[in-house]
This record gives C-alpha cells, structure tokens and sequence, in this order.
C-alpha cells in the first residue's frame, strides 16, 4: 500500500502510538469535504492533504481577491481573480499527486448540497454565514455524517463537532435555536486577525483526523469557544433540544 516515499513522507505520523502504519491507512482511506475555502477552510485543506487525506472535495464559487491574502494562507497575489478550487486543486497537487481532488465550482445551496455531501465521510464547514451552516446541518444530518463546523470574529473562534451516526447527538440547531442575526461571527463587518481564521482552522483539521484514527476525546455535544486575546479556552456541553429537527435520529 505505502511506497518507501510514502513512509518517509509520513514517518512523523507513522512513530505516533495512536496513529502508525493501520492509522495512516484510515487517513488515505478517508474522505472529507470542506465547504468554503477561506480562513477556516485553506488550513484545513492544506493540513489534511500534507496529513495524507485519501480524497478531499472542495466546494466554493468565489475568486481570490486581495483582502483574502491575510488570513487565506493557501493564496498569493499571484491568485488574486483566479477561482478558489482551481488555484488549491494545482497546489493540492504540487503538495502529493496522490490525493484525490474534487473540486465543485458552485455556491453551496440546497438543490446542490446533498448531492455532493452524501459522497463523503467527514464533512467540515469553512463558510462564512449560518445560511450555509444550517444547510450543512440539514444535510449531514439526513445522510448520518460526521460534521464539524467553524465560525470566526475578531479575536475569537467557535468550533462545532456533530457525528450523526449517534442517536444521542445534538445538532447546530440545538444550540442555535434560531438563525443568528446578520453581524454574528462576521468577519467582513467585525474584522478578524489572521491568526485566529488559521489556529481555529488547524483546530478543525485536528478534529477531523481525531475522527478518521477514533482516538483522543472529541467535542459532539460540545461547543469550543476560543478566546485569543486572552487565551481563553472553554468547552460548553449542550444537549438535544426536545422538539429540534434531530430529536428523531
């Protein structure tokens, strides 16, 4: 299965006692798809590629512009007009030939969504607005996938982990009983530090590996609240809401 590159290549993932050669096996074996390839989702593809991810989906339908530059760490002024998916598709290469790059040029709605979603293990939300965190919600949830979500404003981070394969799971829509108002967790109105959008990414990609090898503690029916300027790191419970729209998994 591992060539001698391969082995190289991963050997500092390979020594860990949690992961090694059966590991690294899971990680090829996976596949994730990120919606929104921004702050939240360039680290995320990058750290999971260079971790060996078998198959990667990338779904967004903007180009690069140049306030992206600061906090899209995957992204040069050379990118700046060029679609997101297609400059990642050739540096995810550049990266390994071997992964598997799917690359879905479209903006993340309704009559597209689950199409795409139910193909995929691992689902991870980079999108910068609840509209498509709900509907990420609604279709993982449908298809019993594994969701982590991200959200992201000024010094501070948010990160969701769902796996809808559990009766007992929460969903966003449990903590979040109605959609959030416009200019909550909005980097455009509210600023971010480029260094938030990354460390809270890096964060997300952690989660999905935890996942894929099943070791370490995981935060379904968790929700991280990430406080940078201070260095405040807290882990809230909550539960599933009676009468939400997961009470019947």
């Amino acid at each position: 299965m591992f060539s001698n590159k391969d082995l190289e290549r991963y050997s500092r993932q390979i020594i860990l006692k949690k992961v090694g050669v059966l590991g690294q096996k899971k990680i090829l074996n996976a596949k994730v798809l990120v919606v929104g390839c921004g702050g939240l989702g360039t680290p995320v593809i990058d750290l999971l590629c260079r971790a060996g991810i078998g198959e990667i989906g990338m779904v967004d339908h903007d180009k690069v512009s140049i306030s992206n530059l600061h906090r899209q760490v995957m992204f040069n002024s050379d990118d700046i007009g060029k679609y997101k998916v297609d400059i990642l598709k050739k540096k995810i290469n550049k990266i390994n030939k071997k992964i598997i790059v799917n690359k879905y040029r479209v903006k993340a709605e309704d009559k597209n969504l689950g199409k795409i979603l139910k193909q995929y293990d691992v689902i991870v939300d980079g999108t910068d607005n609840f509209k498509a965190k709900f509907l990420l919600n609604k279709f993982s949830l449908k298809y019993k996938k594994k969701l982590i979500i991200g959200a992201i404003s000024k010094f501070e981070g948010h990160i969701f982990t769902f796996d809808f394969s559990l009766k007992k799971s929460p969903c966003l829509k449990c903590f979040y009983q109605g959609e959030p108002s416009d200019g909550v967790l909005d980097c455009e109105t509210d600023g971010i530090l480029g260094s938030t959008a990354f460390i809270s990414g890096s964060l997300q990609a952690n989660e999905v590996l935890k996942i894929i090898l099943n070791v370490g503690k995981n935060l379904n029916s968790h929700i991280l609240i990430i406080d940078l300027l201070n260095l405040i790191f807290r882990k809230v419970l909550f539960r599933k809401r009676k009468g939400c729209i997961c009470e019947n998994i």
